[in-house]
């Protein structure tokens, strides 16, 4: 049996600039899927008063933490206050905030945020997709080309 020799054979020295991986395809860029955020209150109602108090202390730091959301706030009288967030996919979530405390209204508005617009699909059962053509209807005897015989 050869004998292995005790050392190694001199290597090249590997960069670590080449063993870093690279992005692609957006493998580190992430898009929020949120463009717009809507926050409509009344100005008279009670029921605005805690959104209120939200836009007042809260909106702008929000605006600034996610420069990618156009915040807009609009009074909307005699009615109860909302939030809509509006999607990159075309859809929109509305979120009815009557009577909400300002943390409440803050999980909400990050909720949106952090939300992707998609329907929201159950888990639960999954849908039966057909590739074939199925009988339709309640099926009768009369309707066949040889009646059914007892």
């Amino acid at each position: 049996m050869p004998r292995l020799p005790h050392r190694l054979p001199p290597t090249i020295p590997v960069k670590k600039s080449i063993l870093v991986s690279r992005p692609a395809n957006g493998h580190e860029v992430f898009i929020p899927q949120i463009r717009k955020l809507v926050f409509e209150y009344c100005d008279a109602w009670s029921s605005s008063a805690n959104l209120r108090r939200y836009i007042f202390n809260h909106v702008e730091s929000l605006a600034r933490e996610n420069p990618h959301v156009e915040v807009v706030v609009k009074e909307r009288p005699s009615k109860h206050p909302i939030v809509r967030g509006f999607y990159l996919n075309n859809r929109d979530k509305v979120i009815g905030l009557k009577e909400f405390d300002v943390n409440q209204i803050q999980n909400k508005v990050q909720l949106l945020l952090d939300a992707s617009g998609h329907k929201i699909v159950p888990l639960k059962r999954k849908t039966v997709v057909s590739t074939a053509e199925s009988a339709r209807g309640i099926w009768s005897g009369f309707h066949v080309q040889e009646p059914y015989r007892i």
